[in-house]
């Protein structure tokens, strides 16, 4: 059980690595996909499942939060 938190702060760490929306979109979708498929299996929950809401919930967390970038 130690090496699923482990493997998840690892994971965490590299949140929504990126400069632009789709950047961060992508790779919040992939982080929040292997993080929702390490706590389905380590909870007895459905991996699959886990990687799926943890995809969605990801993209849509790296998406908002984008940096805003003002040039003046």
């Amino acid at each position: 059980m130690r090496k699923y938190f482990a493997l998840l702060a690892i994971l965490l760490t590299a949140s929504a690595c990126g400069d632009t929306w789709g950047q961060r979109a992508v790779t919040g979708g992939a982080i929040g996909a292997g993080s929702g498929a390490l706590l389905g299996a380590a909870t007895g929950f459905n991996p699959l499942a886990g990687a799926l809401i943890g995809g969605a919930a990801g993209a849509g967390i790296g998406a908002a939060t984008t940096p805003r970038r003002y040039y003046y």
